[in-house]
């Protein structure tokens, strides 16, 4: 389970707006960091056109790396921790050129330069 890999996590139960259900989450947090045994992530939804233009959405095509079926987006204003127990099976690992855009959508969330 490390950075930049996509895994199927089970996200229930949720409150609110919170997004549901299992799904495709992408792991972001640094493979060195951390003691505990949680990951953090950020999930993927169904790639939708406008997303391209949302900067805290990093759209995904699949491909063999990545193991997605349809295209996606990854939704970085939902990132959060869970245990790694949630975490089911891994689909792949995205680019490095998408692990780029993902770090600039983060900054742009969390207000970093």
């Amino acid at each position: 389970m490390k950075r930049g890999e996509i895994w199927l996590v089970n996200l229930d139960p949720t409150i609110g707006a919170e997004i549901k259900k299992t799904r495709p989450c992408l792991i972001v947090n640094d493979d060195a960091i951390g003691g505990l045994p949680l990951k953090i992530i950020a999930p993927l939804t169904d790639g939708k056109e406008r997303y391209s233009r949302v900067p805290w959405m990093v759209v995904l095509a699949p491909d063999t790396q990545n193991g997605l079926t349809k295209p996606s987006a990854v939704d970085l204003f939902q990132v959060r921790c869970v245990a790694e127990e949630r975490l089911i099976r891994k689909f792949g690992q995205i680019s490095a050129t998408n692990q780029d855009a993902v770090t600039s959508a983060l900054k742009t969330v969390f207000s970093i330069q």
